[in-house]
């Protein structure tokens, strides 16, 4: 990792105001933490091995629904390219193995798989933009 790159994870934190950030890879390890490392919010990004993504109840609105969130940092993309046909939409069924979603952290395009089954119901994250570690990406049912 670069000098560049690292300016990149310093302005990626100081966007989504993130306080800790931690990145380690195979004889690599840095930890940046800002000011406001007293905040709980903490981001971490362990390529190759990433994080799947995670599911999680709602407890206030509909019974039954799950949300899928970010296990990353990193920019939501909804299809694979902006010519393609997105990778859900509402409605459709998904299985664990459904790929929902790309996110981008660092140049890397890492595919998120949804972890489980049922019908997107709605999509939270909006196309090209932003989204932090444990946001809402998909609401399922």
């Amino acid at each position: 990792m670069d000098l560049k790159e690292i300016r990149a994870l310093i302005d990626l934190m100081k966007k989504n105001g993130i306080a800790v950030f931690k990145l380690e890879r195979e004889n690599f390890r840095i930890t940046l933490k800002t000011a406001e490392a007293s905040s709980p919010q903490i981001a971490t990004l362990a390529p190759p091995s990433l994080p799947p993504a995670s599911v999680s109840s709602i407890e206030n609105g509909d019974e039954g629904s799950k949300e899928i969130v970010s296990p990353m940092v990193g920019t939501f993309y909804a299809a694979s390219s902006p010519e393609a046909a997105p990778f859900v939409e509402v409605g459709k069924s998904i299985t664990p193995e459904t790929v929902v979603c790309i996110v981008e952290a660092m140049k890397v395009m890492n595919e998120i798989k949804a972890e489980i089954s049922g019908t997107i119901t709605e999509i939270v994250a909006q196309n090209g933009k932003p989204v932090q570690f444990g946001q809402t990406l998909f609401r399922v049912k």
